[in-house]
């Protein structure tokens, strides 16, 4: 499985582009420290800068009219965000949110747009970035509609052995795994039924956990819990 962490396309490593001092002509890029439950950014704050994850992780969601959170997705080091201001977009429809002290390196929007112009392996790049996002928007909405509940979890955890896990013999090990609420909110579900998911899925010896990672035994047997 690829380590999908950090984007690669076509020889770019994206983060040359955003990390400070790795890139001449990018005077105006800047490193930013944010503290564990600050926001990086609220909803109708100006979109004009993209970032790139160097540690820690950020939560992406929006608040709907009563108030009530909903999580769109958890990033971790070497993803990017806030990529809709290339497009378009002025004002931040969505909120950014460090779940723990994270590292971000920053571009502004219209230095990225005038280095698209002359790098097109950065604008494919781009590309890939949003058409996946939109992908995984769709899962996540047939996952709702047509899977139950402990299938939505099993499903979840399956995706992030994809995307974050590292092997060690016939096992796979997913690092700063996420607590039981930020489950239940990325999978619609409550946190008393994630509980219930993954304590059933130890019982079976299928998974392991605690609040610093998870081990996936047997990663055929946790597919085959998605029904």
């Amino acid at each position: 499985m690829e380590d999908k962490s950090i984007w690669y396309l076509e020889n770019i490593d994206v983060s040359t582009i955003f990390c400070p001092n790795k890139v001449n002509g990018l005077g105006d890029n800047h490193e930013k420290r944010v503290d564990k439950n600050d926001y990086v950014y609220l909803p109708e704050q100006d979109s004009d800068t993209i970032y790139f994850i160097s540690e820690g992780r950020v939560k992406i969601g929006s608040y709907s009219d009563d108030g009530k959170e909903i999580t769109k997705t958890i990033l971790s080091k070497g993803e990017v965000f806030g990529e809709l201001s290339l497009v378009g977009q002025n004002k931040r429809q969505d909120f950014a949110m460090a779940i723990e002290n994270v590292i971000l390196c920053c571009v502004p929007s219209s230095t990225l747009k005038n280095l698209i112009k002359d790098h097109s392996s950065l604008s494919l790049f781009f590309m890939k970035l949003m058409g996946s996002k939109v992908i995984e928007m769709e899962n996540r909405l047939e996952s709702l509609v047509f899977k139950d509940s402990r299938s939505r979890i099993v499903e979840y955890l399956v995706e992030t052995v994809d995307k974050r896990g590292e092997r060690v013999g016939y096992e796979w090990v997913v690092r700063n795994f996420l607590t039981h609420q930020e489950i239940a909110n990325l999978t619609a579900t409550s946190r008393q039924t994630v509980t219930t998911v993954l304590n059933e899925l130890r019982s079976a010896d299928i998974i392991t956990f605690n609040r610093k990672r998870l081990l996936v035994r047997d990663l055929d047997n946790l597919k085959a819990e998605i029904k």
